[in-house]
């Protein structure tokens, strides 16, 4: 059946969180893009709504309890040296609850609480994908 992301595209989410005019970003241990920094987000399961997957995600990678978000837009990326194709919509969550955790350490290696302007390198594609959403919701 093959794996998605690897043998065919794959459908993912992300997740912003903002909390205090910052965003919270987590490093990642595993391609595509380990070592860079990332939203919250993953795989969308089979027969699983795309905003229910964000939120699961992200309250499974923090362990905040994530109450409303919304979809500020999609993303496809190509990203040659891991041979990884995804294509995920993403979303911001206005809503968020309790204090971000390393619930995962296999996956994530490290978080923080990142101003716009002072955002960690290296930030992943997808990430930079996201964070160009967020001026034009901020203008909204």
């Amino acid at each position: 059946m093959g794996k998605p992301g690897l043998d065919f595209p794959g459908f993912g989410v992300g997740l912003v969180i903002v909390r205090d005019a910052k965003v919270l970003l987590y490093k990642r241990v595993r391609p595509p893009e380990a070592g860079y920094w990332n939203i919250v987000g993953g795989k969308v399961d089979h027969m699983e709504p795309a905003e229910e997957a964000a939120r699961r995600e992200a309250e499974e990678e923090t362990g905040l309890r994530i109450g409303r978000i919304e979809q500020i837009g999609m993303t496809e990326q190509i990203i040659d040296t891991d041979r990884q194709h995804w294509i995920s919509l993403l979303y911001l969550a206005h809503d968020v609850e309790g204090e971000p955790q390393l619930t995962e350490p296999d996956k994530l290696s490290d978080f923080g609480w990142f101003s716009l302007t002072d955002l960690p390198e290296p930030l992943s594609a997808f990430t930079k994908a996201a964070i160009s959403t967020l001026p034009a919701i901020k203008r909204g």
